[in-house]
């Protein structure tokens, strides 16, 4: 009987078209590893699935596996898989028409016996990838059905086909790729491996990797050849039950995967199974720089294929910023494996990865405060980046945000203002000196109330104030100021922190904030009338503005209680936000502008209780006053911002005249 030769033309019509698939089905080259790889998972996945359900029967102890080897003289790269394989009829089916899904037939024959083992390959276009890279490409396949015969397929160019009967002795499939010269690289030992382990490094059936190009390793008379090691962990730590994985698993999984030999803070494993599939780990690393730079990995996967890093339908984007991998098989894939389809589905998996993260951080703020704290100054940047970026993350986790004081402590907001308040309430007592709860009388500025007992300011509504700090060393002297008087403020020294508390302050309409020298407030001060000041206030800044020769000065004299302060800079709390929002647009490179919008707004208070200032007031046509004007509001300055340039230089050399005064 004459051997039994086919050829024709691939069939292509306008929904698959081949030279589209070519050209731009994957944007990386790199992915035909993944495809040809998953497809020989595939295959022996098909074949223990069938011997499960009891249509096949196999022979005991085979080890199952995928092999590619390379070989850089010949630029050749062969995948080999001990699976299904296929017949002539097959082939023709699943290769020569294009577009055609064997997962999808497969699952579709066995739906109803078929295990909990998933198909890999949802899409017949896989194989197809081999022609970014590749002249010609052949196929030797052998059916485990019985008195199926081997069958040899051959093409190039992937537009045409030579198929007839083959030599291939044992059952499985192997597929031979000739690159193309722009692809050569591909047959290269050390990138074959790096694109295995990007791609294939979690799939769920063993891969072996040979150079035939190697020399054979030399096996001393008496020793056993060394046994060859999967390049792949077919059991990633995310598959097991979180009861079942070590410390020590955790982190060596995490130095494993993303070669970071910094321990990370903890870890999240996501296990679910209903209503879909979804299992991962997601860590938390330690955060050393600003939340704009941080560059997190999420890695995800489908079956244990890789699909590609920070998927954002999937990921949300406040996560991107950890490291992890997610497992999802239900994920609705496209055509290319790595482009998802837009619908529902994804968006609950999206909500369900923040619930879990949000309840993960709620419950160690509930049970284990202390580990809470301790690792709040490096997951801080991304839970306020988070609240910024998801309403329902926002809504779980705003009762657990927590607030450095001064003394170092971490509070809620909650706690912050009930001890701001505290601190103002006079104890009473009764009679008998017992503490009573005290009344609380509003009175207007001349002490009368209103005919319901209370004044008008009483009757708008009064936001609390939460005083907070920048940069801590910068503003010392406004903290000396606070502790001195028993007033706290919190640490908020992160860029992030000026978008988080604005948007706090939009939701919270009772809640404002306020930079530690931002103002001189009441407490701060002696009570005096206006009146006594005035004088002071006019003669001063007289003398400042000709000084320093600033006619636009604006300057007040407070008698502050505490007089180790002689003068300090304070500026509106809406004036410097605007000025740091300009800023940062001009770094993005808008023109918002120029200079002109970051001038102003700042006010010189001088303390009328220490002895400089009243030394100014009393001696202002002294030789030495300009002196003292001059280096009070450097001094003033640099407990506010760093000088520019020119002013440290006169700051210097004026510092180093008022020395020699002191030896005269």
């Amino acid at each position: 009987m004459a051997e039994e030769i086919r050829k024709g033309n691939l069939s292509i019509d306008s929904e698959n078209i081949f030279p589209i698939i070519k050209q731009w089905l994957y944007s990386d080259h790199d992915i035909f590893y993944r495809e040809l790889i998953s497809n020989g998972c595939d295959a022996i996945t098909k074949l223990k699935k069938l011997s499960g359900i009891g249509e096949i029967s196999l022979p005991e102890g085979e080890e199952y596996k995928v092999d590619v080897f390379v070989n850089q003289e010949n630029k050749t790269i062969t995948f080999t898989d001990n699976g299904i394989g296929m017949t002539m009829d097959e082939v023709d089916k699943y290769i020569n028409q294009i577009a055609f899904s064997g997962a999808k037939d497969f699952l579709e024959q066995y739906k109803d016996k078929s295990g909990e083992d998933q198909i890999i390959g949802h899409f017949g276009l896989g194989f197809y990838s081999a022609f970014m890279v590749a002249d010609k490409v052949t196929i030797d396949s052998l059916s485990y059905k019985e008195g199926a015969k081997p069958v040899y397929w051959e093409s190039e160019g992937g537009m045409s086909y030579e198929m007839h009967e083959g030599d291939k002795p044992e059952r499985g499939t192997t597929i031979v790729l000739y690159l193309n010269e722009d692809s050569y690289e591909f047959s290269n030992e050390y990138k074959a491996k790096e694109v295995i382990e990007k791609y294939c490094a979690f799939m769920p059936v063993p891969i072996y990797f040979k150079n035939e190009n190697s020399k054979p390793e030399e096996v001393k008379e008496g020793e056993e050849p060394k046994k060859p090691e999967p390049l792949n962990d077919v059991n990633p730590l995310w598959a097991k039950h979180p009861n079942e994985c070590t410390e020590e698993e955790y982190k060596k999984f995490y130095r494993d995967v993303f070669h970071d030999f910094k321990e990370p803070l903890f870890w999240i494993h996501l296990n679910m199974d209903y209503p879909f599939n979804l299992k991962g780990i997601l860590y938390f690393p330690k955060i050393n720089t600003e939340y704009d730079s941080i560059e997190g990995t999420i890695k995800l996967y489908s079956n244990q294929v890789f699909i590609a890093d920070n998927i954002k339908e999937v990921i949300p984007e406040f996560l991107l910023l950890l490291k992890g991998a997610i497992d999802c098989p239900d994920l609705p894939l496209n055509v290319s494996r790595s482009a998802l389809q837009n619908d529902g589905f994804v968006k609950k998996i999206s909500d369900y990865i923040t619930k879990k993260v949000a309840d993960k951080l709620s419950g160690m703020f509930k049970t284990d405060r202390e580990s809470y704290e301790k690792y709040w100054d490096d997951i801080s940047p991304f839970i306020k980046y988070g609240c910024l970026k998801d309403d329902k993350f926002r809504d779980k986790i705003k009762d657990f945000i927590l607030y450095k004081n001064l003394d170092g402590k971490y509070l809620t907001l909650d706690d912050y203002i009930k001890a701001s308040k505290g601190d103002a309430v006079t104890e009473a007592k009764d009679a008998n000196g017992e503490s009573v709860e005290a009344e609380v009388v509003s009175e207007g500025k001349d002490g009368d109330k209103t005919d319901d007992g209370k004044t008008e300011s009483d009757k708008e509504e009064k936001k609390d104030t939460v005083y907070y700090v920048t940069d801590e060393k910068q503003q010392s002297q406004y903290i000396n100021m606070f502790k001195e008087n028993g007033k706290d403020a919190v640490m908020l020294t992160h860029n992030i922190d000026q978008p988080f508390i604005s948007q706090l302050e939009y939701e919270l309409k009772n809640v404002r904030f306020m930079r530690i020298d931002a103002e001189v407030a009441g407490d701060f001060k002696d009570e005096v009338s206006a009146d006594e000041l005035k004088e002071q206030t006019d003669k001063l800044t007289e003398m400042f503005r000709k000084t320093l020769n600033k006619d636009k000065l604006e300057v007040k004299v407070e008698k502050i209680k505490s007089d180790k302060i002689a003068a300090m800079i304070t500026l509106s709390e809406e004036k410097r936000r605007m000025q740091d929002m300009m800023r940062m647009y001009s770094m993005n490179g808008m023109n918002m502008g120029g200079d002109d919008l970051f001038a102003g707004g700042e006010t010189l208070v001088l303390n009328a209780n220490h002895p400089l200032v009243k030394y100014l007031f009393e001696h202002s046509r002294t030789k030495n006053a300009n002196i003292i004007c001059a280096q009070l509001y450097d001094l003033a300055t640099l407990a506010h911002k760093p000088l520019d340039p020119a002013e440290m230089t006169a700051f210097v050399e004026r510092s180093n005249e008022i020395m020699l005064l002191l030896t005269k």
